[in-house]
């Protein structure tokens, strides 16, 4: 029996960027498409099979412990970064300037997603959702350059909208305009 059900919802990937230098700038480099290899795509910062443990985990890790990368991406949804910018008051949030690997429109709840679904693209290349990317302060920087004042709300805006990190499951290739089918896990909630 599959762990995973297919849905019938279907997003399309809207952008694809990533990140070269985040000593340099959290600010994304567009591109129209993007390799997916097990380490996550070429040149991005957040590459990687292992990284650093971070506070995200330090219930679980000391700072700087070697952990399996499952932040290889994050992928944001078109509709709740339409959200966001709203609430920081702009009309619309260039998603290089939040650090993006991807944007995704139709798939709603996207930040909610369960953790371990997949998003898979046509020709067969898979990402795993590992769970929310909760917001931090790090995208006010660029946002600010861009918009003095927004980014300075970004945090609080973002809270509950901020999309998803994952990492490859099978390797491929993303382009904008691709089809990406959700699947989720087939499992009940936890109920402890």
């Amino acid at each position: 029996m599959p762990a995973l059900a297919p849905t019938e919802i279907i997003g399309e990937i809207v952008w694809i960027g990533h990140v070269p230098n985040r000593e340099t700038s959290l600010r994304s480099q567009a591109t129209q498409e993007a390799q997916l290899t097990y380490a996550g795509i070429p040149g991005e910062v957040h590459g990687g099979l292992t990284r650093p443990s971070c506070s995200r985990v330090i219930s679980q890790h000391p700072r700087d412990t070697d952990i399996r990368n499952v932040r290889q991406l994050s992928i944001v949804s078109f509709e709740e970064l339409a959200e966001i910018a709203a609430d920081c008051a702009l009309d619309a949030l260039d998603p290089a300037l939040v650090g993006a690997s991807m944007v995704v429109r139709g798939i709603p709840d996207f930040t909610h997603l369960p953790p371990s679904s997949r998003l898979q693209l046509p020709d067969g290349a898979t990402l795993v959702v590992d769970m929310e990317n909760r917001p931090c302060h790090l995208p006010a920087k660029p946002i600010n350059a861009e918009h003095p004042g927004a980014g300075d709300k970004f945090k609080i805006a973002a809270k509950g909208k901020r999309g998803v990190t994952a990492w490859v499951e099978r390797e491929g290739v993303c382009r904008i305009g691709d089809a990406v089918r959700l699947h989720v896990p087939d499992q009940r909630a936890w109920a402890p």
